[in-house]
């Protein structure tokens, strides 16, 4: 049995060993999708999901049952009916980012963050944000996790609605803790097969007019030490934007220089004061909602397009749109 365990093991460091190789590759603009097996290599080794459906994922089904279904069902539905019922904002906002590449001032960035595939967010529901951002004529998708919220299988539908995207300056995608629940190393393959790009600690290049735009993303992680450690592997290629579920990531991003950060995660804490964004029960993040700026980098975390639980008072889900300018 040690021997078995040895060999599967020194599998895994090979695999991860190309996995390492495959991360440091470009990816020019109409690239195929990223090999899915470098996908699955690096996620058996780093993934949170084994054993599969294992503590976490109970204590989040248990958490449903109690604060979803069975409220709801005293309630009669009431509950969900109206979340359901409640606008998605879409906002396009500028941001002034000061080592922002000239060549790329202008960007359109289509942030999708938080979705929760699930009871809170129906398919078709997903799929119709995925097409608005769609038509908002982006040129890059930034994805920052939590597609899903329990289960991932039957979320096909809205990966590859995400893949079909027209976006000529890739299309990427950062997991987040509720994508770990289930299994994070199929639902991670899946979304490279749909043409999405799955950044774990690592880098994408794209190129245009002969200027380079690098594109970095890693993987979830809760402690505020681990995410430092994911920044500082990542930190040497110098990337202009990091892409990141965790918005604890922005402290150590910002003293590597990173021009700008994106987020999700917080939901803004789905209930805040009103006007007063930032007065809300994301208690445990200082960078829960909207803009933050630390030396020369930026911070936006994204509120989430989904819920965890239905209900959100002053704090209206979105789906953003970014135009980075140098400034």
């Amino acid at each position: 049995m040690k021997k078995k365990a040895a060999a599967k093991h020194q599998s895994k460091l090979r695999d991860a060993n190309s996995a390492k190789a495959g991360d440091q590759s470009s990816h020019k603009s109409g690239a195929k999708p990223q090999d899915t097996s470098h996908v699955k290599a690096h996620l058996k080794l780093h993934s949170k999901t084994h054993p599969k459906r294992g503590g976490k994922f109970q204590r989040a089904k248990l958490r449903q049952i109690i604060f979803t279904k069975a409220i709801d069902r005293i309630l009669k539905g009431r509950l969900t009916r109206r979340h359901l019922e409640q606008p998605i904002a879409f906002r396009e906002i500028e941001i002034a980012v000061p080592n922002w590449p000239r060549a790329f001032d202008g960007l359109r960035i289509g942030h999708l963050s938080d979705l929760h595939w699930g009871e809170l967010m129906p398919l078709n529901r997903g799929i119709e944000l995925v097409e608005r951002l769609d038509s908002a004529r982006i040129d890059m998708l930034a994805c920052t996790g939590d597609v899903v919220d329990l289960e991932w299988k039957g979320c096909e539908p809205l990966l590859k609605a995400m893949g079909e995207i027209r976006a000529s300056m890739g299309r990427y995608l950062v997991l987040g803790n509720h994508d770990h629940l289930d299994d994070a190393v199929e639902f991670a393959a899946a979304a490279a097969h749909h043409k999405l790009d799955v950044l774990h600690e690592s880098v994408a290049t794209r190129r245009r007019a002969e200027h380079d735009l690098r594109v970095a993303g890693i993987d979830w992680n809760k402690s505020p030490k681990a995410l430092r450690a994911s920044v500082e592997a990542i930190a040497h290629t110098r990337p202009h934007l990091l892409l990141t579920h965790n918005p604890k990531a922005f402290a150590a991003a910002s003293d590597a220089g990173i021009p700008l950060v994106l987020a999700g995660h917080t939901h803004g804490g789905q209930v805040a004061l009103r006007n007063k964004p930032q007065k809300n029960m994301a208690l445990a993040h200082r960078h829960s909602s909207g803009f933050y700026e630390q030396g020369v980098s930026r911070l936006f975390v994204n509120v989430g397009a989904g819920a965890w639980f239905p209900y959100r008072r002053n704090v209206p889900a979105e789906i953003v749109v970014l135009v980075a300018r140098r400034g």
